[in-house]
């Protein structure tokens, strides 16, 4: 989604490293300059995380899920497979909505559980890249014979549009923390989106970014974000290049640091690309944009949480915490919400 107010980057779908948000469309062309003008004329200057996800960012950043250093793409999915299967024995869903659903990678931990009890369930995966939606579609349609697929394409960020029936219980998912890049307002707009089409027994499956405490220091939570092997700074960089691709652009990333950081006042991570020297870049279509020697360009924000937090986002948008549990590092927990009534 193209995502114009200053305050937040797009989305970055940090769950799903394999696809593009890329379109070679020229009226998508000319959304996407508008959007990068509009970023860099703001204050502080940004680019939408969006546009990281080219073929070389979903590569990078599929190496980044695997470092040592970034922790909750393997918490969140080692926390499915301890209660996912309890869970839905206990709530004995029919059927999943999954919000950026990319690749369905961790979805599939519930599926397995979803199936084991009723092969035909419904799985309605939500995203807005058709063509990898349809893939990932056909994918699971050959992984469980009796399992119904039915793919949406549809933007998170816009009211939730699903044609389909939704049998009861149906979960609703959002998972890899992707709420997180989401600032407060937008966030309980999505959820609240996703609670007005729950019924009593359909729940919420979050996944939600722990922030630091007794267990989990700023330091082990800033490593993440700044690895050694510098992964996620080439990761960073690279938006820059898809820039001067996409859009005729004369960025030199090796004039641009990454930085990452903690803002303790906001409870989230910052992710910002740092101008070594004064730079003047010029786009295809002439339009001229200044970045100052030391000013900072913001790529990406990820809200953390604690229990208070998430509660506080539920409760705006109509939800209550059903189920919390975390990691005994304290490093990210998995939520299953419900309906207040």
């Amino acid at each position: 989604a193209v995502r114009s107010s200053p305050d937040c980057a797009a989305p970055a779908m940090r769950e799903n490293p394999s696809r593009s948000t890329l379109s070679s469309d020229p009226h998508d062309r000319a959304t996407m300059l508008d959007d990068v003008l509009r970023g860099l004329a703001a204050s502080p200057k940004e680019i939408s995380s969006k546009y990281f996800y080219d073929a070389r960012g979903s590569e990078l950043f599929e190496r980044i899920t695997e470092l040592d250093e970034y922790y909750p793409t393997r918490t969140e999915r080692a926390l499915m497979k301890r209660w996912i299967p309890d869970w839905v024995r206990r709530h004995r869903p029919v059927a999943l909505v999954e919000l950026g659903a990319g690749s369905a990678q961790k979805s599939r931990i519930v599926l397995d559980a979803m199936t084991a009890r009723d092969p035909a369930c419904l799985y309605v995966p939500v995203d807005v890249s058709g063509g990898f939606l349809d893939a990932t579609a056909s994918r699971l349609r050959s992984e469980y014979a009796e399992l119904r697929v039915e793919p949406v394409v549809a933007d998170m960020s816009e009211p939730l549009e699903i044609e389909l029936e939704l049998p009861e219980p149906t979960w609703f998912a959002l998972l890899g923390s992707t709420i997180g890049n989401f600032p407060e307002p937008e966030a309980v707009d999505l959820l609240g989106r996703m609670a007005r089409r729950m019924r009593g027994s359909d729940r919420l499956l979050l996944g939600a970014d722990r922030r630091p405490g007794p267990h989990k220091s700023v330091a082990r939570l800033e490593r993440a974000y700044n690895d050694a092997e510098g992964v996620t700074a080439e990761f960073n960089l690279n938006v820059l290049e898809v820039l001067n691709r996409e859009l005729g652009a004369d960025f030199r990333p090796a004039d641009f640091r990454h930085r990452a950081f903690y803002d303790q006042a906001e409870g989230r991570i910052e992710m910002h690309l740092v101008a070594r020297a004064d730079q003047r870049v010029v786009f295809a279509r002439g339009h001229e944009v200044r970045i100052a020697a030391g000013e900072s360009v913001r790529t990406e924000i990820s809200c953390k949480y604690d229990r208070p937090t998430v509660a506080r986002l539920l409760g705006r948008a109509g939800l209550e915490i059903d189920q919390w549990v975390e990691d005994h590092d304290g490093l990210f927990a998995l939520v299953l919400g419900r309906p207040i009534r």
